[in-house]
């Protein structure tokens, strides 16, 4: 019999929560199939089968516990093909091949509501709000009633449940006419969520920036028609040799990098009565992944190439989606790059992931007028905003640093070539 045991996700954290069974008690598993997600103040992990056998799961789903503690078990001797699964209420029934299957009485009682029911799961959720499916159109055929990749699959509007309407009663005869009755058309159901142990740290962390950091935003625009020539110049080129296809994200590191030589306190934070500063950029990157926001770190960035840079942003990019990132992977940034654009954002405030004291935000590229050499002319323009912590940054600093970060994307060629 082989113990499932809970991992560490990372230093310093000594317990987490079964987020999320991905399989069902009683089922046969392959050695490496992921059995159950846990989740702790600062990732999302997967726990994956160690051999192959029969699962039998010892603790819930929703749970807290605690680092070290046997989660289930697996039955190494069992073979697959003794697995025989009755389809009565979903319960799988484990027999013996040598001896003869007993069936089990109907069950009358309503089945236990689980806390999944209607719930999606990760890779379902980010399925549905591609999709724009709600989740109370999908009824959920995984454990518990959770919602699976493969129910958003198979969803169509026709394959939604209905709502079937009460028969319509004869109104009562009244000497005085009642006041027409006001009918309301569309679901009006509420449902609650426990935060998620990740939700509840960002949130705190959140609230500990407002307090505890002067931080203060300015903002700039820059004039992106050079950045797109350049793209469309050599991206066919770039990725033919590269094997990635060049992207804003690496010529926006590149710029910041080039920045940062200029004003080192920007790369620095904090500590105490001290400032520590850093000869090394490593640059967070805010990435939405299927539980929320994570900022993963690309190291050594002011040593990287473009393609280095793009590839890196794609690895982990790809690790964010799949709930996949190391703590390692998220920790120790010194600055940090913000996209809101591709979600269509004009023009934000971004917060200051600490102890970093500085973040940048881009925004959507959109074509406005612009007066150029006494010319009224359309270009491409975005909004840069630049947040920092005003007791390690100054005002001179904040604008001399956001200009200079304008001036290598507007002339990106010179940026590259270090003149």
């Amino acid at each position: 019999m082989l113990e499932i045991k809970i991992p560490s996700p990372g230093e310093s954290i000594t317990e987490v929560t079964i987020s999320n069974w991905l399989k069902s008690d009683g089922d046969y598993v392959d050695k490496d199939d992921e059995l159950f997600e846990i989740e702790s103040d600062k990732a999302t992990l997967s726990v994956s089968a160690e051999a192959g056998g029969v699962l039998k799961i010892l603790i819930p789903e929703g749970e807290n516990v605690e680092v070290g503690a046997v989660a289930a078990t697996i039955d190494t001797a069992a073979k697959a093909e003794s697995v025989v699964t009755v389809k009565q209420e979903g319960a799988p029934v484990i027999t013996d091949p040598t001896k003869p299957m007993k069936t089990a009485a109907p069950v009358e009682a309503e089945p236990r509501q689980s806390h999944a029911a209607g719930a999606p799961s990760p890779v379902a959720r980010k399925l549905m709000e591609e999709k724009g499916i709600a989740a109370d159109a999908i009824k959920g055929s995984g454990p518990g009633g959770r919602i699976t990749k493969a129910d958003v699959l198979a969803y169509s509007p026709e394959s939604a449940p209905q709502q079937v309407a009460p028969a319509e009663q004869p109104a009562p005869i009244a000497a005085d006419p009642a006041p027409p009755k006001i009918e309301i058309s569309g679901s009006r159901n509420e449902r609650r969520e426990k935060m998620s142990k990740l939700r509840l740290k960002v949130s705190e962390r959140l609230v500990a920036v407002k307090n505890q950091t002067a931080m203060l935003t300015t903002f700039n625009e820059v004039d992106m028609s050079e950045i797109i020539a350049l793209r469309k110049t050599y991206k066919d080129e770039f990725e033919k040799q590269h094997g990635v296809r060049l992207g804003f994200m690496s010529l926006f590191t590149k710029a910041v990098t080039e920045a940062l030589k200029h004003y080192p306190a920007i790369n620095a934070f904090i500590d105490g009565d001290e400032v520590v500063y850093h000869d090394y950029v490593d640059i967070s990157i805010a990435v939405q992944a299927p539980r929320g926001l994570v900022v993963p770190v690309i190291r050594n960035a002011e040593s990287l190439s473009l393609d280095q840079i793009e590839k890196e942003v794609a690895r982990l990019a790809d690790r964010a989606r799949n709930n996949q990132l190391t703590i390692d992977e998220m920790t120790g940034g010194t600055f940090t790059i913000s996209n809101g654009g591709v979600f269509g954002s004009l023009l934000s405030t971004p917060i200051l992931n600490p102890p970093q004291s500085g973040i940048l935000g881009m925004h959507k590229t959109e074509e406005r007028p612009i007066a150029l050499n006494g010319q009224v002319v359309i270009r491409p323009m975005m909004y840069l905003a630049f947040s920092y912590d005003h007791r390690i940054i100054d005002g001179r600093e904040s604008v001399g640093f956001l200009v200079k970060v304008k001036e290598n994307l507007e002339n990106p060629v010179r940026m590259l070539l270090q003149v």
